[in-house]
């Protein structure tokens, strides 16, 4: 637990992580943390439940549902035939909002979110067991940028390089509320998380334990 009360997580600076990547913790607010929630309750129960995709017949830690397109390795589809054949939810008009604003902030420019129209998003729920391996986010056609957002647990988040999943490579923590925005050079960028930190999700953030994520993307379909 060192790592979590260095000073570097106790400060958390806001700052560019790699050209085009950046980390900006505390983006949302608690009561925003709440609502997101929420948000998240309602989609469990919704036509396509939380499921651990298989890549290549092994089973991920990480449980997954998916928004506006089912992502399933290696494609997107509209309904979840890899689940019950059933067709997603929408991809929802605040999710569209708050990714432009993201992608505004980090680059401080007000237009930068014009053009950016994100049609997916991912939503992952990590245990306290739960890592993901290093991996490129390469099967969307359009190369905009990713937009994360994390609620809960803290974890450990390993950022690297386009080129392979080794050095050079960045572990950074990301707490409850935090962005994470990478494109440009750093849109296909490897990174991964490499464990959680039980028991670290703020009071009134909405959840108890266990860590959301979602990312937020624009598959470039139709």
């Amino acid at each position: 637990m060192t790592t979590l009360f260095s000073d570097d997580f106790i400060d958390r600076p806001r700052r560019e992580v790699a050209p085009g990547a950046t980390h900006v913790p505390g983006w949302l607010t608690l009561a925003q943390q709440r609502w997101v929630i929420g948000q998240f309750r309602q989609w469990v129960g919704g036509p396509v439940p939380l499921r651990a995709a298989k890549v290549r017949d092994h089973e991920m830690s990480v449980r997954t549902l998916c928004l506006g397109w089912h992502w399933q390795p290696y494609k997107y589809t509209r309904e979840a035939t890899d689940v019950n054949g059933n067709r997603v939810l929408d991809f929802p008009d605040w999710m569209v909002r708050v990714a432009r604003r993201a992608v505004v902030d980090v680059r401080g420019d007000a237009r930068a979110g014009d053009d950016y129209a994100p049609d997916a998003a991912l939503v992952n729920f990590y245990d306290d067991a739960a890592r993901m391996g290093m991996h490129q986010d390469r099967d969307e056609r359009s190369l905009a940028s990713v937009v994360s957002l994390s609620i809960g647990d803290t974890c450990q988040f390993r950022f690297g390089n386009t080129t392979n999943r080794h050095r050079p490579y960045e572990d950074l923590n990301l707490a409850s509320g935090d962005l994470f925005v990478f494109g440009g050079d750093s849109r296909l960028a490897y990174h991964g998380v490499t464990k959680t930190y039980p028991g670290t999700a703020p009071p009134d953030c909405g959840l108890e334990s266990g860590r959301v994520n979602i990312t937020i993307r624009e598959t470039g379909m139709s």
